[in-house]
């Protein structure tokens, strides 16, 4: 499944920062980095944290596929190398305190947990109830194409958060309609993964970025959302191109741990 994504993946992405780096207000803007950057003081050990901690991300998949053991799993261990690390880095210090995991995970955002936790108990009440079931078959009886079905569960990912989207959208099929890392799943995977960028309420990363830099929804809209929508219709078009052609990825890169697991 992560072969067939990865071409749609990295021209979704290619194209929103070409498309972004050739406007004039980037240009600007991107010259006062330097100054802004400069006035940050990294804490102790800072980059070494930050790379253990990427390190400990894209290992997930690695992880999953090594030991077939859930995702998370591969997470807490993350987790758990970062809090050794941080207590050995700043053992004996009163003051780094705060920089320790502990004290990060004080900080977690309790009321988004909750509010995705809300989320998920209504869609498997509408899942108990047929709701989602019904849905499904309306969704067939109008639209029979199963890229366009995706590509609409991507759009509407731009308004409602991708995580309840795509537990609904797996309430409403199951494996004997679709099966597993068929076509269909690997559209949706991408379409509500990429589809929730068009808007900042899309995602739980949006709605974060907004309470963090201030930023304006009619902001985001008019400076980011047709970026966005141009990366979405682009990678949706190089997934059908490359399956269509049976276009691969060389054996060199398909081998890799985190490409060849499911």
């Amino acid at each position: 499944m992560l072969q067939g994504l990865f071409i749609p993946s990295a021209i979704s992405l290619v194209v929103p920062l070409a498309l972004m780096s050739l406007t004039s207000e980037v240009n600007g803007s991107g010259q006062k980095t330097p100054d802004v950057l400069a006035s940050e003081q990294m804490a102790p050990r800072g980059q070494l944290i930050f790379g253990v901690g990427i390190v400990a991300l894209v290992s997930v998949p690695i992880f999953k596929a090594a030991t077939g053991l859930p995702p998370y799993m591969g997470i807490l261990l993350g987790l758990g190398v970062l809090w050794i690390l941080t207590d050995a880095i700043h053992y004996g210090d009163s003051g780094r305190q705060k920089l320790k995991v502990p004290q990060a995970l004080s900080r977690i955002d309790t009321q988004g947990i909750l509010f995705f936790l809300g989320i998920l108990l209504s869609v498997s009440s509408l899942e108990a109830a047929g709701i989602l079931r019904e849905l499904a078959n309306y969704l067939d009886a109008h639209i029979p194409n199963v890229e366009l079905i995706a590509s609409v569960i991507g759009i509407v990912s731009a308004f409602i958060d991708n995580v309840p989207l795509v537990a609904a959208t797996m309430g409403m099929y199951d494996l004997t309609s679709f099966p597993q890392d068929s076509e269909f799943w690997q559209l949706v995977a991408f379409c509500a993964g990429t589809g929730g960028s068009m808007l900042i309420i899309g995602s739980a990363a949006g709605v974060a970025f907004m309470g963090m830099e201030k930023v304006d929804f009619l902001w985001y809209l008019r400076k980011v959302s047709g970026f966005a929508f141009a990366g979405y219709t682009a990678g949706i078009v190089s997934y059908l191109a490359t399956h269509n052609l049976h276009v691969s990825l060389p054996s060199v890169f398909a081998q890799l741990p985190f490409l060849s697991g499911s």
